[in-house]
């Protein structure tokens, strides 16, 4: 299995983006659009990165009563997402809605487990008494046991959710820090390499890359470093 390095367009503009995505040229073929530059530029953002051949992931992370959720599904795929994804948190029924809307289109739906910014502490601020890495085990079963095909995790549970899952289930592995580069907000982290070994199909690099000085060097040295 090989692992496929996304590229997060956490930016300020649209225009900004696209001339990374340009200078990334071949080196990357998905790209992640949050909320960020989504919700100042909509759709046309994921239209603009389809034009030149990209691949989308949808980032919005969709919670909210499933009529609802499964609803916005089918919007992001309508738009051309190639991946979109939930919070698990929204429970059983809103994942399910979320994989029925799903299923009408090729867009891959995975869920959201424990925010990668969030460590024992934080979860515990909101009432949850489970370690991180045992509160994304009990997430992605749910998610599985609701038909959907993969979750979003941190690079420290791929180990048990392989064991778990199985390994036909989706983990994209966010916080992930090439090799010297800083740690920014991320409390849950491992480098490209480590995350590659244990098994993420996907993982999502944003800053290390954005930041550089040669955006697509950076590109290149990640997925070097994945294969």
């Amino acid at each position: 299995m090989s692992t496929q390095l996304i590229v997060a367009l956490d930016v300020e503009t649209a225009a900004e983006g696209l001339a990374l995505v340009d200078r990334i040229g071949d080196a990357c073929q998905w790209y992640k659009v949050g909320k960020q530059l989504f919700t100042r530029f909509g759709p046309e953002i994921v239209r603009e990165l389809k034009s030149r051949g990209k691949k989308v992931f949808l980032d919005l992370k969709f919670h909210d009563i499933p009529n609802t959720v499964r609803e916005a599904v089918r919007s992001a795929a309508a738009i051309g997402a190639d991946m979109t994804n939930v919070h698990a948190s929204g429970g059983a029924a809103m994942l399910a809605a979320a994989a029925e809307g799903a299923r009408e289109s090729d867009v891959l739906l995975i869920a959201v487990t424990v925010l990668t910014s969030m460590d024992e502490n934080e979860l515990a601020g909101i009432g949850i008494a489970a370690t991180p890495r045992d509160q994304v085990v009990r997430l992605a079963r749910l998610t599985q046991a609701s038909g959907v095909p993969g979750v979003v995790c941190s690079a420290l549970e791929i180990e048990p959710l392989r064991a778990t899952c199985g390994p036909d289930f989706v983990l994209v592995v966010p916080g992930i820090r090439p090799a010297g580069a800083s740690t920014d907000d991320q409390k849950r982290i491992m480098t490209p390499a480590q995350a590659a070994q244990l098994g993420a199909n996907y993982i999502v690099v944003g800053r290390p890359i954005l930041r550089a000085a040669d955006p697509a060097a950076a590109a290149r040295a990640v997925v070097a470093e994945l294969a």
